[in-house]
């Protein structure tokens, strides 16, 4: 169906109220899209380095990842409740709060994280690609990889590295552009097949020696001393931390939000978040451990333990398990890209365009955009330290969390016009001044001063990972203070 296209309208067809046949998500489907958010090489290291590596209270750690986590069942419920009453993605919610303009510029910086990291980590699942192309080949003649054509480097990428990463941005484009409801049968099937993956090779490790790995994995558990003064620290630490990993999902969350069934199926969804890290936490250390104890390194050698899953199946001397292990790494990090880069980057770009731009040709330019940060990566993006400009651009988001919960349950009292949302009329109720909300905008900025001084004042490091909650909070009350009149 074509829409109409009408230069003084903001709507289109990806933006509108959902469309009721698509609101089916209940909370199992919520359950895998949390375990999908978790389910990375990224948390896989976090979470077996804090209990193995930093040489903390292991009550210490599961304390504060569960609080880390609560926080974000918090925040969570509360920025999807507007997407899931009034069935409209983050990027229109943001119109009702700075103005149709404001959500175009600020939706765009949103879609400009989500596209570099979705190249960054395309990048990164290119590389798992690519062993298992290097394998196949070795495997077919040990020779081949010698030949002058795999020699030869360009970018710092040859053609087994070309191939393997232009293969991985045309397979993600193709799957994440279908819609909505493919998108969920991708989350639902990779959280499940990784957990099934996770609990084979928990299997493995495990009846290799029974009575060995279960006592080592017990012996990471230390409980003694934990209601000491000095733990105050390193508990605020790991909560911050895994709310940090956490936190790009927050803003947009109401992408998802839009298309569940009702208020107690997402709420009870979220819960989710909590039960998967707990899962997740489990198989990471147990996996590690065990892992230690069957390559033969030792149960008390603690600093030599590996606790990326990468460096882990480097070790294994097996053609058959390490190509098993690369397709469920590329799993978990394709389903990772899809929700935590992939469609918010899709909706916010049309809604920057929304007359020009739908969910194919929004997939295309994320794709185009991303497949230029993948190539440039190695070579120049990852030398110039770019990834404390993304975090800066980062830094607006908990502000935005800020003005749009304040704005929506205390100054809009819950309520929203559909009519005026995709209206640039000046009567309408959200075009404020020239469609910018000065009031909410310059909440914004002296929130992302707040924020952003966690990642460029040296004095203030320490709370970087607490940025985004000191951003929200800053921005809500003086938004609040404005606004309230």
């Amino acid at each position: 169906m074509n829409q109409h296209k009408d230069k003084n309208t903001l709507k289109n067809w990806e933006l509108v109220t959902a469309n009721p046949n698509y609101k089916n998500w209940t909370w199992k489907d919520l359950f895998y899209f949390w375990s999908v958010n978790i389910q990375s090489i990224i948390a896989f290291s976090l979470i077996t380095s804090l209990y193995l590596i930093y040489n903390l209270n292991s009550l210490v750690v599961f304390i504060g990842s569960l609080f880390g986590s609560i926080l974000v069942y918090f925040f969570i419920n509360l920025i999807s409740i507007p997407s899931q009453k009034h069935g409209l993605p983050f990027v229109v919610i943001l119109r009702s709060s700075l103005g149709f303009r404001g959500a175009k510029l600020f939706g765009l910086i949103r879609s400009l994280v989500g596209i570099f990291m979705f190249g960054i980590q395309t990048y990164f699942i290119s590389k798992a690609l690519g062993y298992i192309i290097r394998i196949s080949l070795f495997s077919f003649d040990n020779t081949i990889l010698d030949q002058d054509l795999f020699l030869f480097f360009f970018l710092g990428l040859n053609i087994i590295d070309w191939f393997a990463f232009s293969l991985a941005i045309i397979l993600q484009t193709i799957l994440f552009s279908v819609g909505i409801n493919f998108n969920r049968k991708i989350i639902n099937f990779s959280g499940l097949i990784v957990y099934a993956g996770m609990l084979i090779f928990f299997l493995i490790i495990l009846l290799s020696d029974v009575k060995l790995i279960v006592s080592s994995f017990a012996n990471v558990f230390v409980f003694e001393n934990f209601f000491k003064l000095e733990n105050l620290n390193p508990l605020l630490t790991v909560t911050g931390t895994i709310f940090a990993y956490f936190s790009i999902i927050i803003v947009s969350f109401g992408d998802i939000a839009r298309y569940t069934q009702d208020k107690d199926q997402l709420k009870k969804g979220n819960f989710g978040l909590i039960f998967n890290l707990i899962i997740f936490s489990f198989f990471a250390l147990f996996i590690v451990v065990g892992s230690d104890i069957f390559l033969k390194q030792g149960p008390d050698a603690i600093d030599k333990i590996f606790t990326n899953p990468t460096d882990i199946i480097g070790k294994f001397d097996n053609l058959q398990i390490t190509v098993i292990a690369l397709i469920f790494i590329i799993l978990a990090s394709g389903s990772t890209n899809l929700v935590a880069n992939f469609i918010p980057s899709q909706y916010s770009l049309i809604n920057t365009l929304p007359n020009k731009l739908n969910l194919q040709s929004a997939s295309y330019t994320i794709a185009f955009i991303g497949f230029l940060v993948g190539i440039f990566w190695l070579t120049i993006l990852s030398q110039i330290g770019i990834l404390s400009f993304v975090d800066t651009l980062g830094s607006f988001f908990g502000p935005i969390f800020g003005v749009i919960v304040v704005d929506y349950f205390f100054i809009k009292k819950q309520h929203i016009d559909n009519k005026d949302i995709y209206s640039t009329e000046p009567e309408g109720v959200y075009y404020y001044t020239n469609g910018w909300h000065l009031k909410a905008i310059f909440s914004l900025f002296i929130g992302l001063i707040f924020s952003a001084s966690t990642i460029w004042n040296g004095n203030l490091m320490f709370l970087q990972s607490f940025s985004w909650i000191i951003g929200a909070i800053i921005s809500s009350v003086i938004y609040y203070l404005l606004a309230e009149k």
